[in-house]
């Protein structure tokens, strides 16, 4: 089958468009024919080995990436099932967590994956997993968002945003968005009541407070962003978002936000990457209802996912970037 192998740390040209075996699966797995793959910060992270500390932790590998085919987010058929695996069958469409998504064939634990809904293209299924959970858990969970409340999320137009911007509104929030100018329509449309353009305004300035904001880009300091804050509100902070150095990455951030919510009123909450079922299937609910649509921005043949890669390194995809798999 064709894939995306990495080799090794670095840039976008480490990556490999070449032909692998197909993966083997055991018998709590499946797997899947891929038929669209979503593009995450995650994915670089891995591929350039970044932070640094992680090697050491054993997250990403220590002189190479851990996994050799690239890739975690998907959506596709099943092709097979392992023998433990009740409840799927080939033939079935699914999204969630695939061992090496960014190739014709992936494997998955079964526990990973659920039906994908009917109403969802495979491009848009595919962006649901890891931005959709991220998201959930940062306004339903973290945030503790709830009807009548205001809430600002910052990066409103990215994959992440996209997702927290819908589910908020769901939750009953009156909700604003951050993002550039070209991206305003766009927020509106996923239910932002407010729109704040940050190339023209400034929403940590003290004009107006929310009892809570997500925090997807980490452009402002920890002081500036307490400032739109109520007294008692809550901060959350995708700690999976942007770089914030090679070494240590987002950790002293994290720490320094545990330090501060020790001694203030207002709740500071850093968000971990985590992967559950449950939040899967909570997100794909809000799928079904309507509630929630995902925002897939660009697509990208898989032989072109380096391409893919380096725009969204550059900070201002809208949406979510997926990868096509034919």
């Amino acid at each position: 089958m064709k894939a995306i192998v990495q080799p090794r740390f670095g840039s976008p040209d480490v990556l490999h468009f070449t032909d692998v075996d197909q993966p083997a699966i055991g018998p709590d797995e499946v797997l899947v024919r891929v038929h669209a793959a979503a593009l995450n910060p995650y994915d670089w992270h891995i591929m350039r080995g970044d932070p640094y500390v992680a090697r050491l932790m054993g997250t990403v590998g220590l002189t190479r990436p851990k996994p050799r085919v690239a890739g975690v987010d998907g959506a596709g058929t099943v092709q097979a099932v392992g023998a433990n695996v009740r409840g799927l069958r080939p033939g079935d469409e699914v999204l969630g967590r695939f061992e090496g998504a960014f190739a014709e064939y992936a494997r998955a634990d079964a526990n990973l994956v659920v039906p994908k809904p009917a109403r969802l293209t495979f491009e848009q299924a595919a962006g649901v997993t890891m931005a959709g959970q991220t998201a959930l858990r940062a306004i339903r969970d973290a945030g503790r968002v709830q009807a009548g409340q205001r809430v600002l999320v910052n990066g409103a137009a990215g994959g992440v945003g996209s997702f927290a911007v819908q589910i908020a509104v769901a939750l009953g929030a009156e909700v604003t968005g951050v993002c550039s100018t070209g991206s305003v329509d766009l927020v509106r449309s996923i239910g932002a009541a407010h729109v704040v353009d940050y190339t023209k305004d400034d929403f940590t300035d003290g004009r107006l407070r929310y009892d809570v904001i997500q925090d997807n880009v980490g452009n402002q300091p920890l002081t500036r962003l307490r400032r739109a804050l109520t007294p008692t509100g809550t901060l959350v902070i995708n700690a999976g978002g942007p770089p914030s150095g090679h070494v240590f990455g987002p950790i002293g951030g994290i720490l320094r936000v545990l330090v501060v919510n020790a001694v203030v009123r207002q709740r500071l909450r850093p968000l971990r990457d985590k992967w559950t079922r449950e939040h899967l299937l909570a997100v794909v609910e809000l799928v079904e209802a309507g509630q929630v649509t995902p925002v897939v921005g660009r697509t990208f043949p898989l032989a072109d996912t380096a391409a893919g890669l380096r725009y969204l390194e550059q900070g201002h995809a809208r949406g979510k970037v997926v990868v096509t798999v034919t």
